[in-house]
């Protein structure tokens, strides 16, 4: 049996407990909860599945060497102790971030320096030759942690963020980051059981992640590719078998609906559904919150509403009540789950929360409460037999006090935080091409054509006749799984 090592998932702060069971699920060992990470050990086969299948993941990195350093003298002999020819070559590139937490070490691009240098000089005295650097496309990432004077170098197994899951054609303003929303669905136990609504969409990722997670389908699916297929002792055939194995897939017998008043928003929500390929299970139309009515069939209601930060409406708290107003006449019999900012905001919903989870959106410290919508007054409701809290919710309220000490609602990220995490925490709107627009520069139509071809033929993507071709896939006929299909 391959021998495991010791791995690390970075996710966002308070979703360590979601990352944990989601990796507990896959088979990983030894998993422990740390702050924004989640440490396990497993194999080769582990990583490649914790890349591809977690949804709450930002990136999985493999660590190589743990030391203590009070210098940067010292971080530099310490790399330079390591072996680097196992890693890389005089023709290959890397390039190394570092995240620092230190009253010796301030700047995390010093630190980045200090282990470039240490690489580079020693292929030099070794080779004469030293590998390049490279930011935008390296053959190998690494990845340096420092806490006070403790020191932890990686291997980056995921190189591009894991939200940036490969569906997202067009993006409104300040989308809802794809971690965040799979973390928000998976906190409430939804597993498509029932209906799923979002009645304020943008761009559709929190519907777009309810369908990923009622159907079990791997996030992966959609990427054009991961770090760790640069690596020397990467195994093609290993990787192809979990691409191409839906064994574990399931089907969806309820639906997902997703509204939004803004015209703009609705057809950019079901572009990105059509890219996913599961227009089947999503339906998305224009409406307005305050008309909402009562859904026939049981349902879970999760949205984002604005905050009045990047995204405000003319008569932010009249939103709010709106909310409220609407859920407890329209909503009655089922639980609604909200995600925001502003403690004056949740005050205008006008309901008490059953629990309150903090969550960092970015930046902004929020919170995701859930409602429960019932007739009558709560004592007759528990008569009845129901429950406010489950176990497992207690102990997510419980998590709440993890944040006290240095809480503050309303303030962001000390500077240092945000710009460690500023990769992983942006959202990018991918750029629109009018392919009917004959001014427009050839050469960029050709280079995202190519880009489109490259994707589909090297990673199986998803054909127009709704056929899924195996990654490898010279023939194209000859594909391995049946797979989702852009729709026409």
């Amino acid at each position: 049996m391959e021998q495991e090592f010791e791995l690390i998932a970075k996710t966002f702060m308070g979703l360590e407990p979601v990352l944990a069971q989601e990796l507990t699920q896959l088979g990983a060992n030894n998993v422990q909860i740390g702050r924004r990470m989640v440490s396990f050990t497993g194999n080769k086969e582990m990583m490649y599945r914790a890349n591809f299948q977690l949804h709450t993941a930002i990136r999985i990195i493999k660590p190589i060497k743990h030391f203590k350093a009070k210098s940067a003298d010292d971080v530099y002999e310490e790399v330079k102790k390591i072996d680097w020819s196992q890693y890389l070559d005089s023709k290959k590139s890397f390039a190394v971030d570092s995240v620092v937490f230190s009253d010796e070490f301030r700047h995390s691009k010093f630190v980045s320096y200090k282990v470039k240098d240490a690489i580079v000089d020693q292929f030099r005295e070794k080779t004469g030759q030293r590998p390049n650097i490279s930011v935008a496309n390296p053959d190998i990432r690494l990845n340096m942690h420092i806490a006070e004077d403790r020191c932890t170098l990686s291997l980056d197994s995921s190189g591009e963020s894991l939200h940036r899951r490969g569906y997202r054609q067009e993006s409104v303003e300040a989308p809802l980051n794809e971690v965040l929303a799979a973390g928000m669905i998976l906190m409430t136990g939804w597993k498509g059981d029932t209906d799923f609504i979002d009645p304020m969409c943008g761009s559709g990722t929190l519907l777009i992640e309810a369908a990923l997670i009622a159907r079990n389908m791997a996030p992966g699916v959609f990427r054009k590719e991961y770090a760790f297929e640069k690596w020397p002792d990467f195994d093609a055939e290993l990787f192809d078998h979990i691409y191409n194995d839906d064994s574990q897939e399931r089907e969806f017998s309820h639906h997902i609906y997703g509204y939004d008043v803004d015209m703009a928003a609705v057809q950019t929500a079901r572009l990105n559904a059509r890219a996913a390929g599961l227009t089947k299970d999503i339906t998305i139309e224009q409406a307005d919150f305050k008309d909402f009515k009562q859904p026939a069939d049981k349902a879970i209601m999760v949205t984002n509403p604005p905050y009045g930060e990047r995204i405000s409406t003319p008569d932010l708290l009249g939103t709010y009540r709106m909310i409220g107003e609407t859920l407890k006449r329209q909503f009655k019999n089922n639980d609604a789950w909200v995600l925001s900012y502003r403690e004056e905001c949740f005050d205008q919903i006008g309901l008490k929360p059953s629990i309150k989870i903090p969550l960092y959106n970015g930046s902004l410290e929020c919170e995701f409460r859930k409602y429960q919508i019932f007739e009558g007054k709560l004592k007759d409701f528990r008569s009845e037999g129901n429950i406010l809290k489950t176990e497992e919710e207690k102990k997510a309220m419980a998590e709440k006090h993890r944040f006290k000490q240095n809480r503050d609602f309303k303030k962001r990220l000390d500077a240092a935080e945000e710009e460690n995490e500023e990769g992983d925490i942006r959202t990018f709107k991918f750029h629109k091409f009018d392919f009917n627009n004959r001014d427009e520069d050839r050469r960029e139509r050709r280079r995202a054509d190519r880009e489109r071809r490259s994707f589909e033929d090297r990673k199986g993507g998803y054909d127009r006749r709704g056929s899924k071709p195996s990654r490898g896939g010279k023939d194209r006929k000859d594909f391995g799984k049946k797979g989702r299909r852009y729709e026409e």
